[in-house]
């Protein structure tokens, strides 16, 4: 439902609004840090062990390791970790393993690990990914024929891995590992090394900015406050690098796209366009930027070079034309649109500038994005009355509705195309909230404080 957060403050441009100092910071922590509860979806996933990781220093760790590996593969909608009661035993690599105590309850992927302290801190952190099953058949080990000679391999090993890495790099670690566990045991790349950004709204009584854009790890840990403004913030998109951000502020008395980079924090004046300037959204190769301009008259869908700053009119039509996406090929666009009567998704040709309608089912559908595979479409549908995450294939125009919350907008799609990112209501106040493209895992990600809209995936940044 993405078109009527656009619009809404549309009409405060309208009104007279007090300009106030606004703020940027990229090192103070936000105080609405999410954690992920996750309400449907791990029964049915596969089993997996993760045995914690053997320490054998003597100082207390930077981060458990083990524990963000086994969040990670449980938040994925594709694992389900075992309590450490349920393991028969505890071992460091695959030659201490008990393949037959694990294949009793039905395990048969375990990943073991160890850490050593080094000098200057270093610790040297090693992990193998072993299939209990191939194992089991093999004893544990097999012989090639290499040169004329036997060579014992362990084909049950699928990775066997090393690597220094600082303290402060525990977390980023782990999330690599839970990567490479996920693509290897699903043929998927995964997401675990990916942020978020989102706009958190605190009490506009209390706070004199109570408006921030806030960027976090895919799971809502370390989060930081990029920037606070006394107006609305909106609409935040990465570009595909991961370290740039564009989004619409309305701190100088109307709307305004910025692009920030979310590292140096200087930012820069896209677009201050007379009227709207809305929805921007960076190219799949970042060299333009498409957005939401009535500089001519009409909510019209336009293409920036940001090289040149030169814009490209792409739509042409007297009802509303908003929420701009590319296809994964930079070839279309699609958008929003009530050139039918109710808001339906189109998708138009960068090159004939001709569109066409995508969706047809229920009574209007928003906020659309493709997936990666450019199979599917995500939208908001909407029908009888109620705003559900839906997806639609894009070869047979099925469409399949992913959610049951109310009053769900704003998807953005993981880069590996397997989660959906999404603002919806709960109990009251907007949370982000995740459901897999399959609509059987979902999860909340409520705050602490404050409410939170606008969630954007970023690329892998890896």
């Amino acid at each position: 439902m993405k078109i009527r957060a656009n619009l809404i403050p549309y009409l405060v441009v309208v009104c007279a609004i007090t300009a106030i100092s606004f703020s940027t910071s990229y090192s103070k922590k936000a105080l609405a840090e999410l954690e992920i509860v996750i309400t449907e979806g791990v029964n049915n996933a596969k089993p997996i062990a993760v045995v914690p990781f053997k320490w054998t220093g003597s100082t207390v760790l930077p981060e458990d390791i083990t524990q963000v590996i086994t969040n990670n593969l449980l938040r994925s909608g594709k694992f389900n970790p075992i309590s450490l009661s349920n393991m028969p035993q505890f071992p460091t690599n695959d030659t201490e393993i008990n393949y037959g105590a694990w294949a009793d309850i039905g395990i048969d992927t375990v990943i073991t690990g160890s850490i050593e302290p080094l000098e200057g801190n270093q610790y040297r952190v090693q992990f193998q990914l072993i299939d209990v099953l191939r194992a089991q058949m093999t004893g544990g080990a097999n012989s090639v024929l290499v040169e004329g000679q036997l060579v014992a391999t362990k084909d049950h090993v699928l990775e066997d891995r090393a690597k220094n890495i600082r303290g402060e790099d525990f977390r980023q670690y782990a999330h690599i590992i839970s990567d490479i566990v996920y693509e290897r045991l699903t043929g998927e790349r995964g997401a675990f090394l990916t942020r978020i950004a989102y706009v958190v709204v605190r009490d506009r009584e209390t706070n004199r900015l109570p408006y921030q854009l806030v960027i976090a790890d895919y799971d809502g840990a370390n989060e930081t406050r990029l920037l606070s403004s006394p107006e609305p913030l909106m609409s935040p998109s990465w570009s595909p690098d991961g370290n740039t951000l564009a989004y619409v502020s309305f701190e100088n008395n109307r709307p305004q796209i910025f692009i920030q980079n979310i590292y140096t924090t200087e930012r820069t004046l896209i677009t201050s366009f007379e009227g709207i300037n809305s929805s921007p959204v960076f190219s799949p190769d970042g060299k333009k930027l498409a957005m939401v301009l009535s500089k001519d008259g009409n909510p019209e869908i336009y293409v920036m070079d940001l090289a040149s700053r030169q814009l490209e009119r792409i739509t042409r039509n007297r009802a509303i034309d908003t929420e701009p996406a590319w296809a994964p090929d930079g070839k279309t666009i699609t958008f929003t649109s009530e050139r039918g009567g109710k808001a339906q998704i189109y998708r138009v040709d960068l090159n004939t500038k001709r569109a066409r309608r995508l969706t047809f089912e229920g009574d209007r559908n928003l906020g659309a994005e493709i997936t990666p595979d450019n199979n599917n479409l995500v939208v908001v549908n909407q029908t009888q009355g109620n705003y559900h995450i839906a997806r639609q294939q894009l070869s047979t125009g099925n469409m399949l509705v992913l959610t049951r919350t109310y009053l769900d907008e704003s998807p953005s799609i993981a880069p590996n195309g397997s989660m959906i990112i999404y603002s919806t209501l709960h109990e009251g106040k907007q949370v982000l909230s995740l459901v897999s493209l399959d609509g059987r895992f979902k999860a909340l990600l409520p705050a602490t404080d404050g409410e939170v809209k606008s969630p954007s995936w970023s690329p892998f940044l890896l």
